[in-house]
């Protein structure tokens, strides 16, 4: 791919100058659309060093509003980031509804310097692409404009570039000794990207090849092809302006397939523990949960465990159980509740992201990204195609994150619906409980088979050989306490 690109097209000075105001209002304008129809855009460019990127980035983004774009400069990850999923770090710069990120270098360089630097496994390639190209595709799916550049040049165009900028004491301090190594490493990283860019070339995110010998030749064609992508995204939504605010109730549809295999109507909710076994039981738990979370900071190993269940489950004492006798500095509690306007204006998992724990600590979600294929999903707050995409989506997202080494547990909480009223009276009628009982909360208990249902298909569709999930039969809290504590306690020792 890349050996057949010409590396001699050039452009005049004076055809250059010719149209280039005319390339920079229109540029401008689309932005200004863009952020008016709330079209989020990202720019990758990737290339050789000394290909020019630095320039050609400030060449694009001089006739843009500054306060609508943000530029994020990838290099070697620091500790905070190495502690983390590769993708963690591009999650958390993704760009508002209403802005444009643009990366100089972004998640390729794990395919590109990193395999070549030895960091990163041929074996390991094929799971790499997956990630990125679900990351790309999810991100495309909601909205986004992906437009990625790769700028070419000749081993003997960069040799020479180097040679120039280490004659001048002014860019000397540019040209490091692994970029010196870069260019004696050529063949076997223009091997690299040309593998690249076949693997994650895709209709939703495409690469264009830039030649980058000459200057204006390469900014004409960036300025070109910005310009088209965004005007083909403006159009398209001109046309169908997205809804993502309107109330349509979700499906409630039970096919026969589900009928007969609900997960939910086969749980044993009549298990239960006495006081007395429950408070035997309890300590000991405690105890050994203490001692792994040592082990999983000294391992540098991180567990995630996301509590999901019908309201009255009993999730917030469960995870007080859990809790307990931690070391406080090694877990974080993170509740969920409806996205504010900021969280709003990014990808639905871009919250969930930025709350990824660092290797070697716990993060313990009282609801979680399910609130996408659950509460949005029966009471309208996203489409019928959002939610159903959403189950390929956090499939994506929890296979990147075991991958990584997460350990992730997920539990579901089930009681039955007597129970659930039970426990809505008492709390009602005692004074220091009343604070947990919403007029939310009978709304919610009213739409019961709606919950079931969307309940069930979540089941079935997310619970995966690397991420499946524990129902726990929770009519007896002190039971339900226990069963979470020992997936934990196994999941963990399996692990170190």
């Amino acid at each position: 791919m890349l050996k057949d690109t010409d590396l001699s097209q050039k452009i005049s000075k004076e055809e250059y100058k010719s149209n280039e105001k005319e390339l920079e209002y229109k540029l401008a304008r689309l932005q200004r659309r863009a952020r008016e129809l709330k079209i989020p855009v990202i720019i990758v460019f990737e290339g050789w060093d000394a290909a020019g990127k630095g320039t050609l980035i400030n060449d694009l983004i001089l006739p843009l509003d500054p306060r609508g774009f943000s530029v994020y400069s990838t290099f070697t990850p620091n500790q905070e980031e190495a502690l983390r999923p590769f993708l963690w770090r591009f999650w958390r710069h993704i760009p508002r509804r209403d802005r444009m990120t643009i990366y100089d270098r972004s998640w390729y360089q794990m395919v590109l310097n990193e395999r070549v630097l030895g960091h990163v496994k041929k074996k390991e390639l094929p799971e790499i692409f997956d990630d990125i190209c679900s990351f790309e595709r999810q991100l495309a799916d909601d909205g986004v404009v992906i437009i990625k550049f790769f700028l070419h040049i000749s081993r003997k165009e960069q040799k020479k570039r180097f040679k120039k900028l280490r004659e001048n004491s002014c860019t000397e301090w540019r040209v490091t000794k692994e970029d010196l190594k870069q260019n004696k490493r050529y063949d076997k990283i223009l091997a690299a990207a040309d593998e690249m860019l076949a693997e994650s070339d895709s209709a939703f995110a495409p690469w264009t090849i830039i030649a980058a010998h000459d200057r204006r030749f390469a900014a004409r064609k960036i300025f070109n092809t910005v310009i088209s992508a965004l005007e083909e995204a403006i159009n398209k939504t001109e046309k169908n302006p997205p809804v993502r605010s309107k109330k349509t109730p979700g499906t409630n549809e039970i096919t026969e397939e589900n009928a007969n295999s609900s997960i939910l109507d086969k749980v044993d909710l009549t298990r239960s523990y006495s006081l007395e076994e429950y408070r035997s039981k309890l300590d000991k738990k405690q105890k050994r949960l203490r001692e792994l979370e040592h082990e999983i900071f000294v391992r540098r190993i991180p567990v995630i465990i996301v509590y999901q269940g019908w309201d009255a489950a009993g999730k917030g004492g469960n995870i007080k159980r859990l809790t307990e006798k931690l070391d406080p500095r090694g877990y974080r509690v993170i509740p969920v509740s409806a996205p504010n306007d900021a969280e709003k204006a990014y990808h639905y998992l871009w919250r969930f992201w930025t709350k990824i724990p660092k290797a070697g600590h716990i993060a313990i979600f009282d609801r979680s990204w399910y609130g996408r294929v659950l509460v949005e999903r029966v009471e309208g707050f996203c489409s019928e195609e959002e939610w159903k995409r959403a189950y390929r989506e956090i499939n994506e997202m929890e296979k990147h994150l075991t991958n990584f080494g997460v350990i992730l547990l997920k539990f579901w909480l089930q009681i039955d619906k007597d129970e659930q009223l039970a426990r809505f009276k008492d709390r009602e009628s005692t004074e220091y409980k009343r604070w947990k009982i919403t007029d939310e909360d009978w709304r919610n208990r009213e739409k019961w088979d709606s919950y079931k249902t969307a309940v069930e298909e979540m089941l079935q569709r997310t619970g995966t050989s690397y991420a499946p999930w524990t129902v726990v039969e929770s009519n007896c809290k002190w039971y339900a306490r226990i069963k979470v504590m020992d997936k934990v306690i196994k999941a963990i020792e399996e692990s170190v």
